[in-house]
């Protein structure tokens, strides 16, 4: 397993040398300078013609790429043009919220998905199958904002049980801080709930029809032990995958969401990032997303050797 774990370590370096090459030149090479989001539309041509100079932004391409990537490898993300600090400590406040928002939401999607999934497998062709199919499929096509201000309109609006909008930090108390994540939280759960059990009562449907539980029922095993024991341990890899993904997708596409509660986390960041031409917090928080998912996709894959052992056997090879 450690071998296995070298060689997925060792294939996400090219990976995020590609990225981060593509990263730099899509930001590089579309319209629009920062030097005119600092100066104005009066500005003259000299003046951000010195602008652009003095932030190395007149430099041959790939001189500026191989600067910007020694600063990369030594932690250093460069400064924002904008807010007048480092790139890293940007990223670092504005993480927390992201990641306050992405875990409860996760959590409310598991919640959902694996029972509902599960009784959509076991209820297979079932009117009860056919009512939770019909949810999730609602789930998948709402769209997260609309969710979001539909249960803004219910909740915060109408009944009044949750702040309209805003983030209180952990710092002023639990219950103030889940308070005004409830809704967000809520709302990107639900999506990514609808997305895993369509997959978790998938995985369970196929992983009934295996030699192994038919065996366990013919000896006698109880059905609850049947489920938990043999068709979920069958059905994980494909679950576990899914949830993965929602993960990553949850701490990176939560754009729409921040906006409408207006959580200052990553998505937040970048949007102001771009309408401004702020460079280098753009290609930082890219970067960081993709080792963010680079990352989750890595401990998905050493995961898999907790469920199937034949993935140990695979990774040792």
């Amino acid at each position: 397993m450690l071998k296995y774990t070298l060689k997925r370590i060792g294939a996400m370096v090219p990976v995020m040398l590609i990225i981060s090459v593509v990263v730099f030149l899509i930001i590089y090479l579309t319209p629009g300078d920062p030097a005119s989001s600092m100066l104005g539309m009066e500005a003259s041509a000299d003046q951000i013609e010195r602008v652009n100079d003095s932030l190395g932004l007149n430099e041959p391409l790939p001189q500026r790429y191989v600067e910007w990537m020694g600063g990369v490898l030594t932690g250093d993300l460069g400064d924002s043009y904008f807010m007048r600090q480092p790139v890293t400590q940007a990223i670092a406040e504005h993480f927390g919220p992201t990641l306050s928002l992405a875990l409860p939401a996760q959590l409310i999607a598991l919640l959902i998905a694996l029972p509902c999934g599960v009784v959509a497998a076991l209820k297979h062709g079932s009117r009860t199958d056919a009512v939770l199919r019909v949810v999730a499929l609602l789930g998948v096509a709402i769209p997260g904002f609309l969710m979001a201000l539909m249960l803004m309109w219910l909740f915060a609006v109408t009944l009044r049980v949750f702040p309209v909008a805003g983030y209180a930090p952990l710092s002023k108390g639990w219950f103030s801080h889940l308070r005004y994540l409830a809704l967000p939280a809520i709302s990107l759960g639900c999506v990514q709930a609808a997305l895993l059990m369509r997959m978790t009562r998938s995985s369970v449907i196929e992983a009934m029809q295996l030699d192994c539980v038919k065996t366990a029922r013919a000896k006698g095993v109880s059905e609850v032990r049947v489920v938990l024991a043999h068709a979920l341990r069958n059905a994980a890899l494909p679950i576990l995958t899914s949830v993965g993904y929602s993960f990553g997708a949850l701490i990176t596409g939560a754009v729409v969401t921040e906006a409408i509660f207006n959580i200052p986390g990553l998505g937040q960041l970048v949007t102001s990032s771009i309408e401004r031409r702020d460079y280098p917090v753009i290609q930082g928080v890219l970067l960081v997303i993709a080792l963010l998912n680079s990352v989750i996709n890595l401990a998905v894959d050493l995961a898999y050797g907790a469920f199937d052992p034949r993935a140990r056997k695979w990774g040792d090879a």
